[in-house]
């Protein structure tokens, strides 16, 4: 149903949960993969875990996303290894801090709208002259793209701009038939989100975890596992007629 056989896969933040289990399952599909992380032997080692012998077909890459120099390094390499780019899935992500408007660090904010904003319009930048008609860009936003809580300035602020970069990508590469869509997971259970909600809690004192279940219709965080299948969705032909879509995945938090 989710033919991916022989098509190439570039996915940044490729070492995270969401980015390796995404890459997991687009390469049961029959996905050529090329993962895109910060720290070159913490993405290989990810890679040897999760694929074994295979590990030897990924391309792995070492790229800030925040510079454009090496985006535009990660996304030729990619375009010479495997001939062109089908399917781009830019995951990178940082979450800042939280703090008062008054005490927000400045480059705490910049350097979290770096990763999110300009690395996805760098990656998109570089990668779509690569791409083949019918190709799929998806980006991760985020429930807090649809959400403004306290404190949270440097990720919320990022997760509402990529839905608008989103968007315009949508419109702009439609007559190359090249779809462009967001996924939002709401909290997931991994390392990310439970540094998140140790702070939350250290802030509110009371459990972090606990705390954001409560806020959650489904009652759980999701998985990792969860996202990628919808990203998987979202990769492939089953979602032909779909571009310019914000994808809730997030048991239910924004209703």
């Amino acid at each position: 149903m989710f033919d991916l056989e022989g098509k190439t896969c570039l996915i940044t933040g490729g070492a995270g949960s969401i980015g390796l289990a995404a890459a997991c399952l687009l390469h049961q599909q029959g996905a050529r993969l090329a993962l895109v992380d910060l720290d070159l032997a913490a993405l290989d080692a990810a890679c040897v875990a999760a694929f074994g012998d295979d590990a030897k077909n990924v391309l792995c890459i070492a790229a800030d996303v925040s510079d454009e120099a090496q985006v535009h390094r990660a996304v030729t390499r990619t375009a010479q290894h495997f001939g062109g780019i089908d399917v781009l899935f830019s995951n990178a992500g940082t979450f800042g801090t939280v703090a008062t408007i008054a005490d927000y660090p400045t480059e705490v904010f910049d350097s979290v709208l770096a990763v999110h904003v300009r690395g996805a319009f760098l990656l998109a930048k570089h990668a779509v002259p690569h791409m083949r008609k019918g190709g799929s860009i998806v980006l991760t936003s985020s429930v807090a793209a649809t959400r403004g809580d306290p404190g949270v300035y440097g990720y919320i602020t990022a997760k509402h701009a990529l839905t608008g970069l989103m968007r315009v990508l949508a419109k702009d590469l439609a007559p190359r038939g090249i779809r462009v869509n967001a996924i939002a997971p709401g909290p997931i259970g991994n390392d990310f989100q439970q540094r998140v909600e140790d702070d939350l809690g250290a802030e509110i004192g009371r459990d972090g975890t606990a705390f954001f279940n409560e806020m959650i219709p489904l009652g759980r965080h999701g998985t990792a596992e969860e996202i990628a299948a919808s990203v998987l969705y979202l990769a492939s032909a089953q979602s032909g007629f779909t571009t310019g879509h914000l994808l809730m995945a997030d048991g239910g938090m924004s209703v």
